[in-house]
């Protein structure tokens, strides 16, 4: 499950608990409702943080929820049912009218891997945590919002290579270097004060929200064709 906080211009997404954070629908729909509640109370100067507790950020959809459907064509259908989920997070996200920053403190694989990289900035832990993309590994196709979000933010061929094609185990400063996160950090600690930080920064700008997330989904159009987010009008009264 999740939580939603406000702290003054800030919202705090938190994917809660000790486990692994494994999207199945409730978990899928909980993050979709926070994502929605913070859309509609957003005003200027409004910054998303998205972390975790625990040693994970995400492992991903929750697949031992699918098997337990009975059969393969029926661990296949819930599967299917995830995917389908979790296309209007993404969707939410590349809409969402304000900053947005993704605070990596743990692992992140598959669709909680994508989680994070639908994020504006992406900040990530240096002494704990990888990036993952499993499919390649146990045998699973991606769907095409997830293939149209890694090339929208990912430049590197390289990257896309090791990522998708290698199943690459990232650490923090390999996944700089390869342009992937923005940032690492130490520990725990100086993750968040950085996340906040920036956050802090980027809501001074005072920006309006409408603008930004038009000016955001202006720079991937092959990914909002696939989430289908069309342009939007936007006042540009001050």
């Amino acid at each position: 499950m999740c939580t939603l906080e406000k702290r003054g211009s800030i919202f705090f997404l938190t994917l809660t608990g000790d486990d692994d954070h494994r999207f199945n629908p409730t978990v899928i729909g909980s993050i979709l409702s926070a994502l929605r509640q913070a859309k509609s109370e957003a005003t200027r100067g409004s910054v998303l943080i998205t972390t975790s507790q625990g040693k994970f950020f995400s492992n991903g959809f929750d697949l031992a929820w699918a098997q337990a459907a009975g059969s393969p064509s029926k661990s296949l259908e819930r599967l299917s049912h995830m995917v389908s989920l979790f296309k209007p997070v993404v969707a939410e996200l590349i809409s969402l009218p304000m900053p947005t920053i993704a605070a990596v403190q743990g692992h992140a694989a598959a669709a909680g891997f994508l989680f994070a990289l639908s994020h504006d900035y992406f900040l990530m832990r240096s002494d704990r945590g990888v990036l993952y993309m499993s499919e390649v590994d146990i045998g699973l196709s991606l769907p095409d919002y997830f293939v149209s979000t890694f090339r929208a933010k990912l430049g590197s061929v390289i990257a896309l290579r090791d990522v998708l094609l290698r199943g690459e185990k990232v650490k923090a400063g390999d996944a700089v270097r390869l342009g992937i996160v923005d940032e690492a950090h130490r520990d725990e600690k100086s993750l968040a004060e950085a996340a906040i930080g920036l956050g802090e920064k980027l809501g001074a700008r005072k920006w309006k929200g409408d603008v930004y997330k038009e000016i955001r989904k202006s720079l991937y159009p092959e990914l909002c064709e696939t989430l289908g987010l069309g342009a939007e009008k936007v006042n540009s009264s001050l």
